[in-house]
């Protein structure tokens, strides 16, 4: 693609040019003067918007001192929020009052005041509070309203409030300023007139004021909700369970909302009257599936009327049934500790009984077992019962076959890694101090104690030479034949003796083949 040349500008055009940024410069000192008293007037009503409320959230916490003297057992919840929320907003507020200081004095000096500021148009003075390096406090700001919003907002339930307080304090940077690789506190106080970077300071002290007003009515209209109103009157059933063993016994307490004590209800099941003090029905569970208990309750108003109210409640019998899985595989291994986990539907693990034959079974959590068989070959069989209806029934048996663990496989230890033969650096073949062994397949993570290994060479006539080792460390003769060997030689490693958690000695099949590299 061709270039294109750039037409050069007559002195004539660069005249006309100069003089049309000098008039927008004086049209831009004009409407500053305007716009810089626009900002304080919009300050002027931020403050007395601020003070407004703050005489407001005073008054809700005198409210809450007398509530909380009053009856400090129902209040103290409530009243300890409340002064978490004055302590955070006035920390916020404090901030950006303080803030708003620095800046004027900047800008007018040390008698600088923040309800007269001289200096009005002075754009140096927020850039060099809030931006200088090192020592600039945008950041601080930053952090500190975002801090708070999230704080804020979570003592909020209503929805439409909780979203406006959060775009009050909003701190999110404009698509334009983040093309130009600007921050929240660039965007908001880099080359920004001391008036418009004073009125954003007050801004903020309004909607934390705001928001604490929002929080304070929140909490106050919860120091009631617990307490019992009638305003609506309806059956209830409230089982023990909905899920119930075959065999075991259906609970569920009937009651109406709001009862007066002196008035006992009526209730009604199947059409039959329940005698209960306190509205408790029982029934045992013979036959499996999904049933519905049904029937109405009676009670009197208080201008001596009869109110009923039907009530449904479904539940679910289920023959008896567990789960008892290994967390690793299908078999059990002898001499170790085998992760288990058992469950009952319906059946939380703190009513479960377990136990174990063939081995010890250890609880190491909820529903988690550690289990060591002893028998390879053999069979370990567990047995599980649960706690129901307040008797313990049997839920099931589950055998597990018994087997020895599987041999581990020889590796040279190479930093951080278990090399399994193959290339090796003669630098890291002479550092090495100990073979290892384990069984690492994904699955099980089992190191073995290595009791003892053959290390085979060969001279330049092509006979092997063997050096033994009686533990896991290579001896000192098997070190020097390394240090003979040259590049691309081989050795060999075998006869590996090992001992894993079973306490059972095993020789491992096959050899390890070395190339010095």
């Amino acid at each position: 693609m061709a270039q294109i040349k750039k037409k050069k500008i007559s002195p004539r055009q660069k005249m006309i040019n100069l003089m049309y940024v000098v008039l927008m410069a004086m049209l831009a000192l004009n409407v500053s003067s305007d716009v810089l008293k626009g900002f304080t007037l919009v300050s002027d009503k931020l403050d007395l918007s601020t003070r407004n409320a703050m005489h407001i959230n005073e008054g809700i916490y005198k409210n809450f001192e007398e509530q909380y003297k009053a009856n400090p057992t129902k209040v103290k919840q409530w009243y300890d929020k409340a002064q978490y929320v004055k302590q955070m907003s006035d920390s916020l507020y404090n901030l950006a009052e303080e803030l708003k200081v620095a800046i004027v004095k900047k800008s007018d000096g040390k008698k600088g005041d923040v309800h007269n500021i001289k200096n009005q148009e002075d754009l140096e003075a927020p850039t060099s509070v809030m931006l200088a390096p090192k020592r600039g406090r945008g950041k601080e700001l930053f952090d500190a309203i975002n801090s708070y919003r999230t704080r804020i907002t979570k003592m909020l339930t209503d929805e439409e409030k909780r979203q406006i307080i959060e775009s009050n304090l909003n701190t999110d940077v404009p698509t334009k300023a983040k093309i130009e690789g600007k921050n929240w506190q660039e965007y908001m106080f880099e080359s920004v007139p001391t008036a418009a970077a004073v009125t954003s300071l007050t801004q903020l002290q309004n909607s934390v004021r705001t928001a604490e007003e929002e929080v304070l009515h929140t909490l106050v209209s919860n120091i009631d909700v617990k307490d019992i109103r009638v305003n609506m009157v309806d059956a209830f059933v409230v089982p023990n369970s909905q899920t119930i063993v075959q065999g075991g016994l259906f609970s569920a307490q009937i009651f109406m909302a709001a009862v007066d004590t002196t008035n006992r209800p009526t209730i009604y099941v199947g059409g039959k009257e329940i005698k209960s003090d306190r509205g408790t029905y029982e029934t045992v569970c013979n036959s499996t599936g999904d049933f519905t208990l049904t029937g109405w309750i009676e009670t009197l108003n208080g201008s001596g009327e009869k109110v009923r109210r039907d009530f449904e409640q479904k539940y679910t019998v289920i023959p008896p049934s567990a789960t008892v899985s290994a967390d690793i595989m299908n078999v059990l291994y002898a001499g170790y500790d085998n992760p288990m986990s058992v469950s009952v539907p319906g059946i939380p693990s703190s009513r479960l009984r377990v136990s174990m034959s063939g081995g010890s079974l250890a609880q190491k959590g909820d529903g988690r077992f550690i289990a060591r068989p002893t028998n390879v070959g053999g069979e370990a069989v567990f047995t599980v019962a649960a706690e129901t209806g307040g008797r313990v029934q049997e839920m099931g048996k589950f055998t597990f076959r018994v087997r020895k663990l599987p041999d581990p496989t020889a590796y040279i230890p190479v930093g951080d890694d278990h090399v399994m033969g193959g290339k090796i650096a003669k630098q890291a073949l002479m550092a090495m101090t100990n073979l290892g062994a384990a069984i690492d397949d994904g699955l099980l993570n089992i190191p073995f104690s290595v009791r003892g290994f053959e290390m085979v060479f060969y001279d330049n006539m092509g006979n092997a030479v063997p050096e033994i080792s009686q533990s896991s460390a290579f001896t000192d003769r098997q070190k020097n034949m390394i240090r003979q060997l040259s590049r691309g030689k081989r050795f060999y490693i075998s006869k590996i003796r090992a001992v894993g958690p079973d306490g059972i000695e095993r020789t491992l099949n096959g050899a390890m083949e070395v190339i010095v590299n």
